[in-house]
């Protein structure tokens, strides 16, 4: 049976390798160079630290294990994109605990900001002692631990919401269209900014007028949504120019070019468990050439006006960049 996540590896094989599953390497850093020039300031607004477990140990109810990457490794990536400010948000495997987070961002400094995930049991005392850390958006992940049901979702988007207005935070949402469509009218109601991963979830194959696409431009035009063009390998099957997700990136460009930002996804974990291994197996870690990824920015937004909005005036304002 075809599977999203066959997809997924079938893009990954078209233009880039996996880690072999017998040992830990490094996390991917670029072998191509970038094409244009990235404007000072820039912003990769999707990334993760996974630190070492002993020292951040892992959340026992997750559904993969992700190979190591480091605050330095994120810092050589960015050293050679030209990329100055980074997100760093927290991934599905920490549960709600942002301690890797945290720890990324202080490696570098202000030019962090950080995505956390909370609970209705985390305290307030906790929620202000990270926003004064530098961090600004709260993620509900109902992608990878498979929330399909809007009657489940709804109350978590409630609840996220009702912790963060009163503090400036926005919520960040990693999902796929079929939820976009269901939490239409509540989104567009947020009193605060929200944020879609990842194309919103789109899969490139089905094509722009896929069931979803159209209310999640919808969302991105009347400005009551930012979505983050990044992690195109997770939406495309033809890498490694990802050329089918081009259309997709710029729809959501020509609809609000002032809802746009970008991220890489590094370290590029593979959030599927493959068949016949456990959760605890350390699943290796996808290598994407993130130089080839970066330059396919120019080719969904040929203006280097427009690239400056995505990479530098949309993340400054969204995170709070001086």
């Amino acid at each position: 049976m075809i599977t999203r996540r066959s997809l997924l590896l079938a893009s990954v094989a078209a233009g880039v390798t996996m880690n072999s599953r017998f040992g830990l390497t490094k996390a991917a850093q670029p072998a191509t160079a970038v094409n244009f020039d990235v404007p000072a300031g820039a912003c990769d607004c999707h990334t993760h630290i996974h630190g070492d477990d002993a020292k951040f140990p892992f959340f026992a109810g997750r559904v993969y294990t992700p190979e190591p990457a480091s605050p330095e490794e994120m810092a050589a990536l960015h050293k050679a994109l030209h990329i100055g400010r980074v997100v760093i948000v927290t991934p599905s495997v920490y549960g709600t605990d942002n301690a890797a987070t945290l720890f990324g961002m202080k490696a570098r400094g202000d030019n962090a900001r950080g995505v956390a995930v909370i609970d209705d049991k985390t305290p307030d005392g906790d929620l202000d002692a990270m926003q004064k850390a530098g961090i600004r958006g709260i993620r509900i992940n109902l992608a990878t631990g498979g929330t399909n049901d809007p009657n489940i979702a709804r109350p978590r988007l409630v609840n996220a919401v009702t912790r963060v207005k009163d503090r400036g935070l926005h919520i960040q949402i990693y999902t796929l269209l079929p939820m976009v469509t269901a939490l239409k009218a509540d989104l567009a109601a947020s009193p605060v900014p929200v944020v879609f991963d990842h194309f919103g979830g789109a899969e490139a194959k089905l094509g722009t007028e896929q069931p979803g696409f159209a209310d999640l431009v919808e969302l991105v035009r009347g400005g009551k949504a930012y979505v983050k063009i990044s992690g195109a390998y997770r939406s495309s099957t033809q890498g490694p120019d990802f050329a089918d997700v081009a259309p997709f990136a710029k729809a959501l460009i020509a609809a609000n070019s002032d809802r746009i930002i970008w991220g890489t996804d590094w370290p590029h974990p593979d959030s599927v468990t493959p068949p016949g291994r456990k959760p605890t197996d350390v699943t290796p870690l996808f290598q994407i050439d993130d130089g080839r990824l970066l330059n396919q920015l120019a080719v969904w937004a040929p203006d280097a006006a427009v690239r400056k909005k995505i990479l530098v005036d949309n993340p400054a304002r969204l995170y709070g960049f001086g």
